[in-house]
């Protein structure tokens, strides 16, 4: 009877995970590095990064026309978008996932839903991948 209790609990669990992952985002995201300043959402304000360095630039898809600001995000590899870069996200599981601010504006040339700063996408891939297809939800 426990093992059916404990199946059921397990089942239940998977369904959840399940239905919470449909609501992601599926984008792009690409690396820059400093100076990060001034930025379009807090100018020359260096206390508007956060402990790690984990924030990024939000381009027009989810911009906001500024509202985008401090919202925090929850991103995680997929893949790389070039079928050379082997291996490009850390983690070979792909259930790693980090949480940034965004800071700044990713103009159309930033080629990625978000321009993570060099720190955030270090810790989800290998700095040479590029551009990455990633997985994000605002939190």
């Amino acid at each position: 009877m426990a093992m059916v209790i404990e199946m059921r609990a397990i089942t239940i669990l998977w369904s959840v995970y399940a239905i919470y992952r449909c609501f992601a985002d599926v984008g792009t995201a690409t690396s820059y590095s400093p100076p990060y300043v001034p930025s379009k959402c807090y100018g020359d304000n260096q206390k508007q990064f956060p402990a790690g360095n984990l924030f990024a630039g939000a381009s027009d898809a989810i911009w906001d026309n500024g509202a985008a600001c401090g919202r925090q995000y929850s991103v995680r590899c997929l893949s790389g978008t070039n079928q050379t870069s082997q291996n490009p996200c850390l983690n070979n599981t792909n259930t790693d996932s980090i949480v940034v601010k965004i800071v700044d504006y990713c103009s159309s040339e930033c080629k990625g839903t978000l321009q993570l700063s060099a720190d955030a996408f270090q810790d989800i891939a290998n700095s040479t991948a590029g551009i990455i297809n990633i997985e994000y939800d605002q939190v």
